[in-house]
């Protein structure tokens, strides 16, 4: 039997590169640069890492510079919107690129999904890439092991950071430091020198308007109308209005000088996703935080009208002065326009009963604008003939019924007691978690916290609606009676400014005859 013979054929071709071993050909190397953001004193690390990679890939003989691809101020827990980062593999996968340099795992991606399908859709394709800082040439046997360890380091270096910034984010709020999107608000700026929140004039008035116009009668749609028409810019320098922007500036508490932290929270680091918080995290509430543009009374008016024009689930129309003004005395319902003979030279437009026809058929009439008008300046004349004792008896009303004081104080108490009991709840779930203890009995204490921070919640939630709601009244009456000390006598002609700032509606009877409640409580039956 022959002796048997081994012989060894050497490999010609470089299985990670495809290319005979001993080609001369270079390999096309590409440097990847990234800063996390746009601060001053990372500049300089950014401009560092780019000339450091030009000139290290330039000095190899047997390297091609191809470019030096850079994101600047992004961060890297996902490659969603790094564009430098996209570009780079793009090329790569066009055959463009053999090989990349980085400086480390961290500044290449700190999401291990992300790191890793980068890794092996490349390593796939022949293109390596080297992480000088680790030491790791991913198309080497130990790569992907020594890849996927650190990344997923890397992924618990980016939660620890995005924790500890979340942790200073929210003890800012618990101490009640204010910040928000200056270039995106209208009305409030940051003062250069101090830091602090000033009002800027000529925007101011544009805020002003539109809750002026909101508590005319207008809705957010036809508001943001008025002001495209009139030429008035966005609070993003945009030509054209649109309600959701009309009705967030309606809602929004630092217009009247206050400031709510932490509406909305991050609940995923690496998507950087936001949720609206609905209790799930602490919110903090700051009274007197800077100058108010709106009064604190003029804005829970607006928060009234908000609430009443959505209460019963019909919809509210802002289309004249006189939606929404009119009610049926039969159903309690209101008066929309409706337009007779539309095509037609006979065309009028009437006001009737919305539910006219839907259900129990209401037996009021219609009424015409000009029958409105009529009806306002009758009313008007017989109130301004009793107006000493109408003004001495709105401000009666007044003080006895919109004071706040009492309610004010029990709203103190209810934030001490709430406090309290929010601070005994985590002590006890503290010490379950410390101390073994029977836990039925742990829950029958839990469960009796919590139900006694719910009920002295929905009283504090009372409490606070109440002060709005009387806020609310009584700046009211104070523009009612401020309107009518303004007026001599009697008018003869309907006005808009009377009509919008002193009555609250008007009632139309079966008989059309037609009542008119003005801002003060008073009926007059025109």
């Amino acid at each position: 039997m022959a002796q048997r013979k081994v012989t060894a054929i050497p490999a010609t071709i470089s299985r990670y590169t495809a290319t005979p071993i001993n080609s001369m050909k270079k390999r096309r190397v590409a440097g990847y640069a990234r800063v996390s953001t746009d601060h001053e004193d990372q500049t300089t690390s950014y401009e560092a890492q780019v000339d450091y990679y030009t000139n290290y890939i330039k000095s190899r003989d047997d390297w091609e510079f191809v470019a030096i691809y850079t994101d600047e101020g992004i961060s890297a827990t996902n490659t969603k919107k790094r564009e430098g980062f996209k570009a780079m593999i793009a090329d790569a996968l066009a055959g463009k690129i053999d090989l990349i340099v980085t400086k480390s795992v961290s500044r290449f991606a700190r999401n291990t999904v992300d790191s890793l399908t980068t890794v092996r859709q490349l390593k796939d394709a022949g293109i390596e890439i080297y992480f000088e800082k680790e030491n790791i040439w991913t198309l080497d046997s130990k790569g992907e092991l020594l890849i996927t360890i650190m990344s997923s380091l890397a992924q618990e270096e980016s939660r620890s950071i995005s924790e500890n910034v979340t942790w200073g984010q929210r003890k800012r709020m618990a101490n009640g430091k204010v910040s928000f999107a200056y270039s995106r608000f209208l009305g409030l700026d940051k003062d250069k020198e101090t830091g602090k929140i000033v009002v800027n004039p000529e925007q101011a008035e544009t805020v002003r308007l539109i809750f002026h116009l909101f508590l005319e009668g207008m809705t957010p749609h036809s508001i943001a109308a008025e002001l495209t028409r009139r030429g008035i810019k966005t609070p993003t320098g945009k030509d054209v209005w649109n309600q959701q922007t009309v009705r967030r500036m309606l809602s929004n508490e630092k217009y009247k000088g206050d400031a709510l932290l932490q509406k909305e929270f991050t609940v995923d680091f690496l998507e950087k996703k936001m949720k609206k918080n609905e209790g799930e995290v602490p919110q903090y509430y700051v009274e007197g935080n800077h100058e108010a543009i709106i009064s604190p009374a003029v804005f829970d008016m607006v928060q009234a009208e908000i609430a009443k024009r959505t209460k019963g689930g019909t919809r509210y129309s802002g289309v004249s002065i006189f939606s929404n003004k009119i009610r049926c005395a039969d159903c309690g319902g209101w008066y929309g326009a409706k337009t007779w003979h539309s095509t037609d030279r006979y065309r009028k437009v009437i006001y009737r009963c919305n539910r006219k026809y839907n259900g129990e058929k209401c037996q009021t009439l219609h009424v015409t604008e000009d029958e409105v008008k009529t009806a306002f300046v009758s009313a008007y004349n017989k109130l301004v003939t009793e107006k000493k004792e109408i003004i001495a008896n709105a401000e009666i009303i007044r003080r006895t019924l919109c004071g706040t004081d009492t309610l004010r104080e029990e709203k103190s108490r209810l934030e001490d007691e709430m406090s309290v009991l929010v601070e005994m709840t985590q002590n006890i779930v503290a010490e379950n978690a410390r101390i073994a203890q029977d836990q039925d009995e742990y829950q029958k204490r839990y469960n009796g916290l919590v139900q006694r921070y719910d009920a002295v919640k929905a009283r504090y939630d009372d409490v606070v609606a109440t002060i709005s709601a009387k806020e609310a009244q009584s700046e009211r009456l104070e523009n009612f009676i401020k309107v009518l000390k303004a007026q001599d006598g009697t008018i003869r002609e309907f006005d808009c400014s009377l009509w919008g700032g002193m009555v609250e509606f008007l009632t139309v009877g079966r008989n059309k005859e037609i009542t008119v409640t003005f801002r003060d409580g008073t009926e007059i039956q025109a």
